[in-house]
């Protein structure tokens, strides 16, 4: 079963998510690789790791004792579907879109029953 949109965009709502995707756009990478080039701990990248996973946006392959990371862009195809729903878009403010999720997902459900 494939991640929800809304799994999918709370990944890509975190900035250093968004910079872990364009440095696996590049290659696949180990995770001490991805790890060493931001200014936080091991933990809490692989957190960030885990939840891009979960979004179906990486994949995690343990090869002996490194644990490589792989974009899967094909993950992006139904949200990207979803934004285009909205017409031909330009060039997207990913800042903008940031603060538009955080809006979304602080608000409290009305739906709930």
């Amino acid at each position: 079963m494939a991640p929800s949109l809304d799994t999918v965009f709370a990944a890509l709502a975190d900035p250093t998510r968004r910079a872990i995707l364009r440095m696996l756009l590049e290659d696949d990478m180990a995770v001490t690789d991805v790890a060493s080039a931001f200014p936080v701990s091991l933990a809490a990248v692989s957190k960030h790791l885990q939840v891009l996973a979960e979004a179906g946006l990486i994949t995690q392959e343990k090869r002996g004792r490194i644990t490589w990371c792989k974009l899967m862009p094909d993950a992006l195809r139904e949200a990207s579907a979803w934004m285009q729903g909205f017409g031909m878009m330009e060039a997207m403010d990913l800042d903008a879109f940031e603060r538009f999720l955080e809006r979304e997902l602080a608000a409290p459900e009305e739906d709930a029953p």
